[in-house]
C-alpha cells in the first residue's frame, strides 16, 4: 500500500510539473521566461542556500528547458542578484507581482528592452518606460549601487569608492589556467584564438598571470579536450598570481591549509613539477572530493588530500615546524568575488563578518606553527575588507615577533609582472583597476 502511494505521489509531482510546463508553453517565449525568473526568484530570493545551487536545483525539476533557455533565466537571476536594492527601489511603482517586476528588469537588462516590452501589456509598458528614465544620480548611493548600507559604508572607505562599486556589479569574465605540468600558455592560447566557434568569446592571454587566458563568456569547456586532458581548468587570475607568490620548490614541503576543490593545489603542485610533498587540507570532505578528479586529470602524484575535523587536528600538529611554505587561503566573506556571487552580499551580516575573522585568526595562528624557520607563511581571502585582510596580517604580526612582512615584489623579484604595486608590501587586487576579483595576499617569513 505505501509503495502504490509513493508512486502515486511522484505521479502528482510529475503532473504538477507538466501542468506549469505546459502553461508557460502557451505564452510567447518572452513572457515565459519572466513567469520562469519570477519563480526561481521565488527560491533564491530567501537566500537560504547559495543562489547558483538554487538554480541547480530548479534546473533539474526543468529538465524541459533547453541551453539556451537556462543561459537567459541564469543571466537574468544573476543580474538581478547584482542590482537587487535598485532594482526593487523602481518596482516599488509597478504592477503585478513583486517578483514579476524584478523579473522584467532582469530580462530587459539580459535580452533587450524592445523585445520584453512587446509581450507585456499597456500598464507594465507604461511603468517600465517611467522607471527607465528615473536619472540614476538622484538615488541614494547605497541603493543605485545595490549594497546592503554595512557593506556600502565599508567600501566608502576605500579609494575611488564609487569606481569599485561600479566594478562589482559587472558580469566577470571567464579565467582559465593551463597546466604547466603539461603544456605551454602560447600552444593553447594559438588553437582558441584559431577556433572559429570561440570567436565571439575574445580569447585574450590575462595581463598578469602567465598562465592565464580570459574569455568574455561562457563555453562550456568541461567539452572540451584540452579540459578532459587536464591541460586547462578554471582559475580567476587573482588566484593565480598568489600561487605564484607561494613560489613554491621542488623539494619542499608544501601544505594548502584551506584547498577547497583544488584549484591552488593543481598549480602548486605542476610549479613543483610534481615533487615533493604537497599537502591539501580542508575541513570538508566534499570539497575534497572534488579536487581528487581534478588531481587525477592534472598528472599530478605529489598531492595528499588529508581531511582534518578543525585546525586543531592532530594531523596538523604532526607537522609543526617543517613545512617550507603554509598557504592559508582563509575563509572570508567573498567580497571581492561578488561579480560572480553577488547573492553573497544579501546572505551575510556584520556578526557573520565578526564570526569570519575570528576564525581567520584561529587559522592562521595554527598553520603558523607548521612552518619551518625560514620558511613562509602566505595569508590570502578573495575579500577586500580591511577588517579581514591588512588588519588581520598586522594583529597576528603584533604577536608573533618570529615573522616578518616580506614585499611581495621581493618575493616575485625579476618575475613581478608589470603595472602589480604593492600597498605597503602585501597584494591587493581589484575588479575595477586589474580585471581580476578582489584578492589579497600577504607573505610572512620566519626567521
Amino acid at each position: 500500500m505505501k509503495k502504490n502511494t509513493t508512486k502515486h505521489t511522484k505521479k502528482q509531482t510529475i503532473k504538477r510539473h507538466a501542468n506549469t510546463t505546459s502553461s508557460f508553453a502557451k505564452l510567447p517565449i518572452l513572457q515565459q521566461r519572466i513567469q520562469q525568473v519570477a519563480q526561481v526568484l521565488d527560491k533564491v530570493l530567501k537566500f537560504n542556500h547559495p543562489a547558483d545551487a538554487v538554480l541547480s536545483a530548479w534546473f533539474k525539476e526543468n529538465r524541459q528547458l533547453g541551453g539556451r533557455d537556462r543561459g537567459e533565466v541564469a543571466e537574468a537571476v544573476f543580474d538581478i542578484l547584482r542590482h537587487l536594492r535598485f532594482y526593487r527601489h523602481l518596482a516599488e511603482s509597478g504592477v503585478g507581482p513583486a517578483h514579476q517586476r524584478l523579473a522584467i528588469l532582469g530580462l530587459v537588462h539580459t535580452v533587450g528592452q524592445e523585445k520584453v516590452q512587446e509581450v507585456l501589456d499597456v500598464a507594465q509598458q507604461d511603468w517600465l518606460m517611467r522607471v527607465l528614465k528615473i536619472d540614476q544620480g538622484t538615488v541614494a548611493a547605497a541603493v543605485r549601487f545595490s549594497l546592503p548600507d554595512w557593506l556600502f559604508e565599508t567600501l566608502q572607505q576605500q579609494e575611488n569608492p564609487e569606481a569599485l562599486m561600479q566594478a562589482l556589479n559587472t558580469k566577470a569574465p571567464l579565467d582559465l589556467r593551463v597546466n604547466p605540468l603539461k603544456v605551454e600558455r602560447d600552444a593553447i592560447l594559438t588553437a582558441l584564438q584559431a577556433d572559429d566557434a570561440l570567436r565571439l568569446f575574445n580569447v585574450q592571454a590575462t595581463p598578469y598571470s602567465p598562465w592565464g587566458i580570459r574569455l568574455e563568456g561562457k563555453p562550456a569547456i568541461n567539452r572540451w579536450t584540452f579540459f578532459e586532458k587536464g591541460e586547462i581548468e578554471v582559475q580567476d587570475e587573482g588566484s593565480q598570481l598568489l600561487c605564484l607568490l607561494v613560489s613554491p620548490r621542488r623539494t619542499d614541503m608544501v601544505i594548502d591549509f584551506c584547498a577547497g576543490a583544488g584549484g591552488k593545489t593543481l598549480l602548486l603542485g605542476a610549479m613543483m613539477r610534481s615533487q615533493g610533498r604537497l599537502y591539501a587540507f580542508d575541513v570538508s570532505g566534499a570539497r575534497l572530493a572534488k579536487a581528487k578528479p581534478r588531481i587525477a586529470r592534472s598528472g599530478l602524484s605529489n598531492v595528499m588530500c588529508v581531511q582534518i575535523e578543525n585546525e586543531n587536528d592532530v594531523r596538523v600538529k604532526r607537522l609543526q615546524g617543517k613545512a617550507h611554505r603554509v598557504l592559508v587561503d582563509a575563509p572570508c566573506s567573498g567580497v571581492g568575488t561578488l561579480r560572480r556571487n553577488p547573492d553573497l552580499k544579501w546572505r551575510q551580516t556584520p556578526q557573520d563578518l565578526a564570526e569570519l575573522t575570528a576564525l581567520q585568526a584561529r587559522i592562521l595562528e595554527k598553520a603558523s606553527r607548521c612552518v619551518a624557520s625560514g620558511g613562509r607563511l602566505i595569508y590570502s581571502t578573495c575579500s577586500l575588507l580591511p577588517q579581514e585582510n591588512e588588519q588581520q596580517v598586522e594583529a597576528f604580526l603584533a604577536n608573533h615577533p618570529a615573522f616578518t612582512l616580506v614585499p611581495f615584489e621581493q618575493v616575485l623579484g625579476d618575475r613581478l609582472p608589470k603595472g602589480l604595486q604593492s600597498v605597503n608590501g602585501m597584494l591587493k587586487l581589484r575588479p575595477d583597476v586589474h580585471g581580476t576579483d578582489g584578492f589579497f595576499a600577504a607573505v610572512l617569513e620566519k626567521a
